[in-house]
């Protein structure tokens, strides 16, 4: 007698009870999805569509207490794969983060899209699922992985290139292959960070048989992948890439330095305690932090906060608190750029 197929691990299964027991909706959801992905692998196409049905009843019908908590791994990857994969669960969500209004209409696209996935898939369309982020650093590329997957109540899967790419002949190919294998049985984002060290063009002069063969492997992956899960790379040196990886992401978002407007609304966000004020006169310190990165500005805000709090410094001095923490950070910055 042929015995009934598996369709979660011992992993998923405890997950999936601890965080009923929690009442925590968006870890049950993931470990849930998780779950039905490997019953569709494994061909038992009724069952995970009664599943997908039952959950998206229950959502509709029950609302559940979200406790306010630190992220925490949904059923992470064991094995090769945990040295390969970190998983996590974002609380982070794209209203929390301050971009163009062109970037957060391509994200909010995106979103939308995953969110009615199933009725775009019903009349033969794909949503989209596959992101190239290119800018330079400290611009909120990383962050914006983190919204996705916590607006689409996901793990967030940061694949660890360091310990994929190896000296070893074919083993950096394997291991990518693992990890898409991956993204078939445990749903979520996939993100790629310092991209660059797989996407390099294939004709650069300082490149080796291995890395292209690694290249040509990757590409393949990403254009065969019938996965739910979405897959987000990320790169400050957009120029050294292959310019056939362009084509194979649905979308590719540039991001730059905030301007003016994007630093104010910035600096007014993370200092919002000692900036209730709308008239508070941040001028002074949006021109200083000219040029400057989000998490330029960012850490400046924090410093300055620092200082008022220790200081018990009223409202009306961040000002001047803020531009000179802005300050003290270029000549930090040019004094080590000096020394490099």
């Amino acid at each position: 007698m042929t015995g009934r197929p598996n369709l979660a691990t011992a992993a998923q299964l405890r997950s999936l009870i601890e965080s009923f027991a929690e009442s925590d909706e968006d870890r049950f959801y993931a470990v849930a999805m998780q779950i039905i992905a490997k019953a569709e692998k494994a061909g038992n196409h009724k069952v995970a569509t009664d599943l997908r049905t039952l959950l998206a009843d229950a959502k509709a019908s029950r609302e559940f207490e979200r406790p306010n908590r630190r992220p925490v791994p949904i059923a992470a990857p064991t094995g090769e794969l945990a040295g390969l994969i970190a998983a996590s669960f974002p609380a982070v969500r794209l209203s929390d983060m301050v971009l163009s209004p062109t970037i957060t209409a391509s994200l909010e696209r995106l979103i939308e899209e995953q969110r009615q996935s199933e009725r775009l898939q019903a009349s033969g369309l794909q949503p989209r699922r596959k992101l190239l982020l290119v800018g330079p650093p400290g611009c909120g590329k990383t962050m914006t992985a983190s919204a996705i997957a916590g607006e689409l109540h996901l793990p967030l899967m940061t694949v660890q290139l360091h310990s994929i790419i190896t000296k070893y002949l074919g083993d950096t190919a394997l291991k990518l292959y693992s990890v898409f294998e991956s993204a078939v049985d445990r749903p979520g984002v996939y993100f790629f960070d310092e991209f660059d060290a797989i996407g390099a063009g294939r004709s650069d002069s300082g490149d080796v048989g291995e890395m292209r063969r690694v290249l040509n492997a990757f590409l393949t992956f990403l254009e065969q992948d019938q996965s739910d899960s979405l897959f987000v790379a990320a790169t400050n040196l957009v120029s050294i890439l292959d310019p056939a990886l362009f084509r194979r992401f649905d979308d590719v978002i540039t991001y730059d330095v905030p301007d003016d407007k994007l630093r104010e609304q910035l600096i007014r966000n993370r200092l919002s305690t000692f900036c209730s004020s709308k008239t508070l006169e941040l001028s002074e310190a949006v021109s200083a932090s000219d040029g400057l990165s989000h998490a330029d500005v960012t850490r400046a805000c924090e410093e300055a906060a620092k200082q008022m709090l220790l200081n018990n410094l009223e409202q009306r001095e961040l000002p001047s608190v803020l531009t000179r923490e802005i300050i003290n950070w270029r000549d930090s910055h040019a004094r080590k750029l000096a020394g490099s």
